[in-house]
């Protein structure tokens, strides 16, 4: 760090507005919005996109992503293997009744602190003031990783459904890891292109909500049409357990099962960070969040029924040469119509590709407001807003090509799928429980209370929500399969381990000298605002940031 040239300015918030204004400047972008543009500016300067989500535009972001019917039928064989339809049934119901909880919990405190930061602005407003900087640094940095492991893992699961396609119109094709591969990586690409023009989102967002209701009503009408006569016996459906996993232990092997439904039932705060895009947040974001999870339950348990109960053969489902056993269904249930389990497959493929969009949407706005406190590398460049296009589309790139790099996983293991649905699992789990912990343990729930506060019940759904997402960082950490070898082990741990220690190395070396808080900066506050200016951060184009901690002077460079 530079040694100090100068003292200590005092200034005031109408300063601190100035200052924000000219680094916008600096960096190209605009402090004079005009009435057309779809940025709009807090009393801070603070850069804003355009409110253009409605309810149902909201709940469409939201289910289309979490999309829990979609994400049971691309992980079925996994649940499968790992408790047969048993598991899946019943662990649809558990992941249901601990979504609750953790939809609550996320409502009580998007409804308090509306904002596109979700968990890392929560973070920010509950911690004492020693250690919020570095605790809001880590669950920012959390959450990005894992809206970029649910892209990837969405994007993964749509690749197998279209090499499915192929695989079922041509019996002796062998799908290899470097098919799903190249399809992944051509995917990408062209998903990636939706979120580059934000005059679509909203039409495409209340479409997905639509197009996966729809498409989940007419494949199971279709599969049950078509079974008609031949269905399974209820014993099966309901009280059928197989343990294919090499575990000894049932009980391991059930819980190893329950991912399939939690990854369903995953990316609940999505709509958290839509809040500076929609009308009366702290009212809309729960009931969003908890409509996702209500029609993700109730849509999910009837297809796992409906499917259940239509299988012929069950052997040929988990051992299916699509590598997509949802298309073995359909063809045994549609009477070996190929066709028809293609067109059945093509509903699946429509859904699947909103919940992809949605996926970009909702980690682009997770890159853009945590970049904006610098809390990446080279966070000047993704906190930015385009000005062709009004949205955070450097944010959205950059996470994409991260994106990218994580598809080469599946060219190394067998089991790269489930390890990213893993890896979703936990670092969003994770980055939720900062918050909620410290709500619990830190302020005794004792906050300026939003419209949605649900009192001692949802002191007892924080409590469940830790818990669970201790149970699961453990637990989801063991080897899927046994004999556990390099290429279908489960490498979620070793993720998670990495995350950790770049976090703490990039705060420790870089962060903390760069992170900085702009929602610090009190609205109307009188009281004066200092920052320490270095030969460092004269010549940075973010050198005029500062953080107002109570009364306290910090120094950034």
């Amino acid at each position: 760090m530079g040694k100090e040239k100068s003292v200590g300015i005092s200034t005031n918030v109408d300063n601190a507005k100035h200052f924000e204004n000219s680094n916008l400047e600096k960096r190209g972008e605009s402090s004079h919005i005009t009435p057309e543009s779809s940025i709009d500016y807090y009393e801070e300067g603070e850069p804003q996109l355009r409110k253009q989500f409605s309810f149902i535009n909201l709940l469409g972001v939201g289910f289309g992503l979490t999309n829990s019917w979609f994400g049971i039928s691309s992980s079925m064989v996994t649940g499968i293997s790992s408790g047969g339809p048993l598991m899946i049934i019943y662990g649809i119901i558990i992941i249901a009744l601990l979504s609750v909880a953790i939809g609550s919990s996320l409502g009580e405190l998007s409804s308090a602190y509306p904002h596109a930061g979700g968990q890392f602005y929560w973070t920010l407003k509950l911690a004492d003031k020693k250690h919020k900087r570095f605790l809001a640094y880590m669950t920012g940095f959390l959450s990005w990783i894992g809206s970029v492991f649910t892209s990837a893992s969405t994007t993964l699961s749509v690749c197998f459904l279209l090499v499915g396609f192929y695989a079922l119109t041509h019996p002796d094709f062998t799908v290899h890891r470097w098919h799903i591969f190249v399809t992944f990586e051509i995917l990408h690409v062209v998903i990636s292109c939706f979120n580059c023009f934000g005059s679509t989102l909203p039409i495409i967002s209340a479409s997905a909500l639509y197009i996966s209701i729809g498409s989940f009503l007419i494949i199971t009408v279709a599969v049950l049409s078509g079974a008609h006569g031949k269905y399974q016996d209820p014993k099966f459906v309901f009280a059928t357990f197989y343990n294919e996993t090499g575990w000894n232990s049932n009980t391991i092997a059930f819980i190893l099962g329950l991912i399939n439904p939690a990854w369903s039932f995953s990316c609940l705060d999505c709509a958290t960070h839509m809040a500076f895009e929609v009308e009366n947040p702290e009212k809309v974001i729960p009931l969003s969040i908890l409509g996702t999870v209500g029609i993700g339950f109730i849509t999910s348990f009837l297809f796992v029924i409906a499917m259940f109960f239509s299988i012929q053969d069950l052997d040929a489902v988990m051992n299916s040469s699509t590598g997509f056993p949802i298309l073995e269904i359909f063809h045994q249930a549609l009477n070996k119509s190929k066709a028809g389990a293609i067109v059945l497959g093509c509903l699946i493929l429509m859904t699947a590709l909103g919940c992809v969009i949605a996926c970009h949407t909702w980690q682009a706005r997770l890159c853009w407001s945590f970049s904006r406190d610098n809390g990446l590398p080279y966070s000047n460049q993704w906190g930015q807003i385009d000005k062709r296009s009004n949205l955070p589309l450097k944010a959205h790139l950059m996470s994409c090509v991260v994106i990218a790099i994580l598809g080469l996983l599946y060219l190394a293991s067998d089991t790269a799928f489930n390890s990213l649905i893993t890896g979703c699992i936990s670092f969003l789990l994770f980055s939720y429980s900062i918050p909620i912990g410290l709500l619990v343990f830190h302020k005794k729930r004792n906050i300026q209370k939003g419209p949605f506060w649900l009192g001692k019940l949802g002191l007892f759904f924080n409590i469940v929500t830790l818990g669970w997402t201790l149970f699961a960082l453990i637990f989801f950490s063991f080897p899927f399969v046994r004999p556990v070898r390099a290429d279908n082990m489960n490498y979620s741990s070793v993720f998670i381990v990495a995350a950790l220690v770049f976090i703490v190395g990039f705060w420790k070396t870089v962060a903390n000298k760069r992170f900085r808080i702009l929602e610090e900066i009190k609205r109307g506050e009188n009281s004066p605002l200092t920052t320490v200016i270095t030969n460092d951060n004269i010549k940075s184009d973010d050198s005029l940031a500062f953080e107002i901690i109570g009364d306290s002077t910090t120094e950034l460079s």
